[in-house]
């Protein structure tokens, strides 16, 4: 029987949790890949399912994000160098953080040609969540305004990114004071007042669409910065899972109010998104993170590094190096 190493947790916990265990290799079903991992990135939320968030079966291997070589599997993916988002992975099926992982040749993407395996592992969930949110769910179009809360987070950086290259001009809002988030205008909300900033940027028009990456304390100033026919999409919400708002401003005005899951997309949908994306990448219209890289056997120091909020560089794992 062909073994490999990878991440595992047999109990919810801290990161500790985790440890490196050799097992069995994945078995291939029909029409299956065989992904030999060459970069798994480290997302936040593959901390909270090893602590418990969204109950993933035990035992587990976590990790959503990946690149690698296909090394087993039908001519046409096989020697491929391919990057992904696995649906499911981390919570009831087993995730990248391992040597190699398994998974359905329609759920494959190849990652752009100009990426480094450790670059295009660090794209997935931030890329992928928010081209879900702006171009799906928010059917952004060009000349348009978008505000981004949480602007310095990795989605919202990504988010930026993709913004301009829709060719839609970006307002940035967050709590820091220095960010580093590309906007073209940036609100710090610690000190500012949201709508009244969004209403002097747009001449009092408002924004057309928002992507609501807070969400809780944020989530009514988001609202009241919108115009005529302003669409809201939301991702999360930090601290408070109930808001309020104005319903009367928010159907005199037209507005539209959208929820987004990534968890709850199909490996296909995943894999669509990345073609999509690769093309931004090729070109140079949008930029990977920069990475921080860890062996597999710091896999506990760098989950550590991911639940302290360390989020300069996407943190990387290494599976196959020592």
């Amino acid at each position: 029987m062909s073994t490999m190493r990878a991440a595992r947790f047999s109990t919810y916990g801290p990161p500790a949790a985790l440890s490196v265990e050799t097992v069995p290799r994945p078995d291939l079903q029909a029409g299956d890949a065989l992904v030999e991992i060459a970069a798994s990135a480290i997302n936040p939320s593959d901390v909270k399912f090893v602590s418990g968030v969204f109950s993933p079966t035990l035992p587990r291997t976590p990790g959503r994000d990946f690149a690698g070589t296909v090394v087993a599997g039908s001519g046409r993916w096989r020697g491929k160098s391919v990057w992904g988002n696995g649906a499911g992975f981390g919570i009831n099926r087993d995730g990248s953080h391992a040597q190699f992982v398994a998974l359905p040749e329609d759920w494959l993407s190849e990652m752009p040609t100009n990426l480094s395996m450790d670059e295009a592992a660090a794209v997935g969930v931030p890329f992928v969540t928010a081209w879900t949110a702006l171009v799906t769910a928010g059917e952004i179009r060009a000349g348009e305004t978008v505000l981004i809360t949480g602007a310095s987070g990795a989605v919202g950086r990504a988010a930026t990114q993709i913004a301009h290259w829709q060719k839609a001009r970006v307002i940035g809002a967050d709590i820091v004071e220095r960010p580093d988030s590309g906007a073209d205008v940036f609100i710090n909300t610690k000190s500012k007042d949201l709508p009244t900033m969004v209403a002097a940027l747009t001449g009092n028009l408002g924004v057309t669409l928002v992507l609501d990456a807070v969400g809780g304390p944020v989530f009514e100033p988001a609202m009241k910065s919108m115009g005529l026919d302003g669409r809201h999409v939301v991702i999360t919400s930090v601290g408070s899972r109930r808001v309020e708002f104005d319903l009367m401003d928010f159907y005199h005005n037209r507005q539209r109010l959208i929820g987004v899951d990534t968890a709850k997309l199909t490996g296909m949908e995943i894999a669509s998104i990345l073609d999509r994306l690769r093309p931004g990448f090729e070109s140079g219209a949008l930029q990977p993170p920069s990475v921080n890289v860890w062996p597999l056997d710091d896999v506990v120091t760098a989950y550590e590094a991911v639940a302290a909020g360390e989020a300069a560089a996407k943190h990387v794992l290494q599976p196959n190096s020592r």
